[in-house]
Order: structure tokens, then sequence, then C-alpha cells
């Protein structure tokens, strides 16, 4: 089999005869790969599908087309970002928000999707990526349909929404329903524009990690959003949401367990949240990740090859399935060969008896 024909039979619920390997976000490793700029993976929409393609096929990995960043919803809703530049710059970085006091809050509306912000540029790339199914293509396209609190924390700041949910929670409910309103907007659009066969939906939800806010904010400022959007989405006939449940999010297990993901749903988890426990909360789905992203970058390939030995026997136990993944974005400037030891791991113990 190859990663293609693996996935393909995960989505089957049946078992492949090896772990896949599925990188969740690449663009700005698959662009310096590539000899482009990090910038160029997130606004040069042309260099930014070859270079995944041409990452792919390098590695061996499944090839999901998928063009997004961490701070969607600044720019779409009237703020403004900076595209990464220098040694440091690793993504797109919000410089100004579009709601700076509760008066903006409350004015704020949704705004036209097909020419706000990163969209046109998503549009652009989504007729590429359309044109033609590869061998190790699993899916024509990922696209990212939302991830209404996250967003809603990008128009006003993680900040003033954690404030808001406090003291002004009606102001907070009011961002949110704006997000998710939004998101609800795009997906009718997007099956409009690009059907649902072979179209893979993508939510997340980073902000929401116990990092930040509590469980009890979680069930209340949350849950109602995701759920109302993976509704919608399986509702327009979508078969499959791809969710990326990002930091530490144990304590919000048992409401994303909650949360439809489609038949089945494939469950994304970030290294602070064991495998086996997600699939506690996941038996029919299957379940990505989960190497912490920041040694890839950071520790030696013997280590990374060490590591991900470790998520990838783990994985394997995994009830409805498992692909092997980063715990969230590959860092753009993690060395190659620690990223092909990521790969080799997976080819030398992945496999099934």
């Amino acid at each position: 089999m190859n990663d293609r024909e693996r996935m393909e039979a995960l989505l089957r619920r049946e078992k492949p005869d090896r772990v896949p390997v599925w990188p969740l976000g690449y663009p700005g490793f698959a662009a310096l790969n590539a000899g482009y700029t990090i910038a160029d993976g997130y606004n040069n929409p042309k260099k930014a599908f070859d270079a995944q393609q041409w990452c792919c096929k390098q590695y061996g990995w499944v090839f999901t087309p998928n063009f997004l960043y961490g701070s969607l919803g600044a720019w779409e809703f009237g703020g403004e970002i900076k595209y990464p530049t220098g040694e440091f710059g690793q993504a797109p970085m919000i410089t100004r928000y579009p709601v700076e006091t509760e008066e903006d809050g409350w004015n704020m509306k949704v705004p036209d999707f097909k020419k706000a912000g990163f969209v046109p540029l998503l549009v652009d790339f989504n007729k590429l990526a359309i044109q033609e199914r590869l061998n190790n293509e699993q899916f024509y396209l990922e696209i990212f349909f939302g991830g209404p609190f996250f967003v809603a924390a990008n128009i006003c700041s993680v900040e003033k929404l954690c404030k808001w949910m406090i003291k002004k929670p009606e102001l907070a409910h009011h961002m949110l329903q704006l997000s998710t309103n939004f998101f609800l907007s795009l997906a009718e659009y997007w099956k409009e524009t690009l059907g649902v066969e072979g179209v893979l939906p993508f939510t997340a939800e980073p902000t929401a990690s116990n990092q930040i806010i509590s469980p009890n904010q979680f069930e209340k400022f949350v849950y109602p959003y995701i759920k109302e959007l993976h509704e919608k989405i399986l509702c327009l006939g979508y078969k499959h949401i791809l969710t990326h449940i990002c930091g530490e999010q144990n304590a919000n297990l048992p409401f994303w367990g909650q949360v439809p993901m489609g038949d089945p749903g494939i469950i994304s988890v970030g290294h602070e949240v064991d495998l086996l426990t997600v699939t506690e909360y996941f038996p029919k789905d299957i379940i990505m990740g989960n190497l912490d992203p920041a040694i890839i970058q950071t520790r030696t390939p013997q280590e990374i090859y060490e590591s991900s030995r470790v998520v990838i026997e783990k994985g394997k136990n995994c009830q409805g399935g498992f692909a092997f993944s980063p715990g969230c974005e590959l860092p753009p400037k993690a060395p190659p060969f620690n990223v092909w030891m990521m790969t080799k791991a997976a080819s030398d113990f992945g496999w099934y008896e």
C-alpha cells in the first residue's frame, strides 16, 4: 500500500498494512524546502501548491493540499497582518485587530466573505488544487472551515475575549456568533463552488486550550459554536471532518466527544494529550498525532527517530485507526534530515502484524 491507500482503508474502517504519514500542516516548511520564502507558503497560491506537492513526493507523505494560517480572522474582518520576514518570522502575525473597543465589537458585522482578506487567495489555491488528483493525494483539497473561538480571538485579541467572557459575556457571545456566521456562509460557498466530493473540511480551536480557558468556559463559549458549525458542515453533505484539538485540552475532551465529526471523523491532537486518552472519547474515529513539533526543529535526528517510534507504537493501539503526524504545524525551519527521520520511523515501526 501507499499512504493514500492506507488512508482510504482507514476511512473504510479497515486496518491498513502500515501507519500512514500525514503531516498536519507544513506550508512554511514546504516553501523553504522548495527554495521559496516562508511568506510564499502563505501568500502565493501557485508556489504554495507546488511546494506542498513536491514535499509530499519527496518524503512519501499523504498529499492533501491546504492553504491556511493561524491568524485568520483579523485581516478578514478589517484588521491587518504581517507576513513572516527575517530570521525569526515563521508565520503571518496580527499587527492590528479590527475590534479594539467594546463599541467596535457591538458594531462589527460579518464581512463580504468572498472579498475578505485571505479568502481570494484561498480561492486561487482551490482552483489549482482541484485540477488534478494525484496518486498520493487522499483528497483534492483540505479546506479550512473554521474555528469560531480562535477566530473570534483573532478579531478582538485573546486578552479581550477572555476578559469579556468574565465581565461582558453577552459581548463575547456576540463575537463568537459573528465568527460562526462567517464560517457558515463560507461553508455554503465552498459547497457551491467546490462541491463535496474529494474535499475535506478542516476545523481547529487552538485558543480553546486549557492553557488559556477553563473547561467550564469551553462548555459555555466554545462547545455550542463548534457543534453548530460541524452540524452545518455535515448537513451540507461532507462525510468526514478533520479537526485539530490543539494544545492542552484534556479537560475539554468530554465536550469534544459530543461534537459530530463525520463517518469517520479524523481527530488531530497535540503532544499534550495522550493518544490512548483521545481514543476513549473517539473510539470509532481516526486519530492523528502527535509528535511534539518543537523537537523536530531543536533535537537531534536520533532523538526524533526514537520519539517518533514511541508515538507510532502507541498510536497503533487506537481503536478507530491512526495516522502519524506532528502534534501541530511542522516547524518551517526544521532540519530536513530530522523530518526524514520522522518519516523513516513510520517505515520501520508502523507495520501491523
